[in-house]
């Protein structure tokens, strides 16, 4: 019985440990041997096996999107379980004296009771007899009530931070289209006369990505929480401000790179630890990104909306280089989470803000947006 009741120990305080370490502690933490890690390295590759052969698709965004909510759920249950099982092994190495109204005895009988003790049911069917039991008791009612308590107020968090994330991907779209490529990112800014802007846009995308690493190492479960619309993701959007940085770096003559170098370091920063936090080693891309023809279409693109790019072997030289220290890592995280890497240069734009219910609009002017929504109140609510 004593090895059973070491047993029994480690067990509750092995999950103990696990979820203040999951949820209440704010850093990274690399313990190889833990339950978190254990669930998501066993029912990830699972989840996603079928869906890496789909099709990109809104069905396949639509499965996977299950899986963060689903796995935060599991993770939770098994603690519970865990716990409740752990002390029911106490109770029963410890040879705890009990009544049962139906005079039943065993172990199942005692995680019975560890179970309406953990969450606080007080049925009173099985009642402790001495005083090892009942402290026993009133500890894990009390811990069951700390467990509930800090599950409540742990979920409130964890979509703040999504919430927050999610913000800033959505922003983008009006500014990149979606999914985001740097390529229209600096056009967009050059046809309209405001590429002394992109400096704003870095600035803001600095502190998202410092976010986005505070977030999702302390909550790693946010790595696989889709994005609301299906072109869009967190991963896209950080390779997008990525390659715009680089692009700025290697050589845009109107505009200074402080800034583009600012967040070049903490985009890439974010990218090398998310991908420790998922175990994921770079790996280099299937494909050339930009190869030799999609580099010159890319600088004709930006030269026609006025965005002055070097075209030296210099310039060339320089950027491919900054792309080898960070494109193996998004490929990598890519490959893991299932997710799409965007392109430099988007064959067809599409900005999700053109799309509704109604209507897809093929053009930003505000008078179309008007009249199609004038047209369809009108279609609803005739005039009299």
């Amino acid at each position: 019985m004593l090895l059973v009741t070491i047993l029994a120990l480690i067990l509750v305080g092995g999950i103990l440990v696990d979820a203040f370490e999951t949820i209440i502690l704010p850093r990274r933490v690399t313990g190889d041997i833990r339950i978190t890690r254990l669930l998501y390295l066993a029912t990830w590759p699972i989840w996603s096996m079928a869906p890496r052969r789909w099709p990109a698709s809104r069905v396949r965004e639509n499965f996977l999107s299950w899986y963060g909510p689903l796995s935060m759920i599991l993770l939770l249950s098994i603690w519970a379980a865990g716990l409740i099982f752990g002390f029911g092994l106490l109770y029963w190495s410890l040879s705890a004296p009990l009544t049962t109204t139906a005079h039943e005895t065993g172990l199942w009988i005692d995680v019975y009771m560890s179970g309406t003790t953990f969450f606080t049911l007080g049925l009173g069917d099985v009642v402790p007899h001495d005083s090892l039991t009942r402290g026993l008791a009133v500890a894990e009612a009390g811990l069951g009530f700390g467990f509930l308590a800090v599950v409540i107020g742990y979920l409130p968090v964890l979509y703040g931070q999504f919430s927050k994330r999610e913000t800033q991907i959505t922003m983008l779209d009006g500014r990149a289209g979606s999914p985001p490529c740097a390529a229209e990112i600096l056009a967009r800014l050059g046809r309209a006369g405001a590429l002394g802007r992109i400096h704003q846009l870095l600035a803001t995308w600095e502190v998202t990505a410092a976010e986005m690493l505070e977030s999702h190492i302390s909550y790693p479960v946010l790595n696989y929480y889709r994005s609301q619309q299906e072109n869009q993701s967190w991963l896209a959007s950080l390779t997008a401000i990525l390659d715009t940085c680089s692009l700025v770096m290697a050589g845009i003559a109107t505009v200074d790179s402080w800034q583009a170098e600012m967040t070049f370091a903490m985009g890439r920063h974010t990218l090398v630890d998310l991908a420790l936090i998922v175990h994921q080693k770079p790996v280099s891309p299937k494909r050339d990104r930009l190869p030799a023809s999609e580099y010159k279409a890319l600088h004709e693109y930006l030269a026609t909306s006025g965005v002055p790019c070097a075209r030296t072997v210099e310039a060339a030289s320089h950027l491919a280089q900054l792309r080898t220290m960070y494109e193996p890592y998004v490929e990598a995280l890519a490959r893991h989470l299932v997710l799409e890497v965007p392109p430099w240069r988007a064959a067809a734009i599409r900005d999700n803000w053109k799309t509704s219910a109604f209507a897809r609009l093929t053009g930003p002017s505000p008078s179309t947006v008007t009249h199609l929504v004038n047209e369809e109140f009108l279609r609803q609510y005739p005039p009299e």
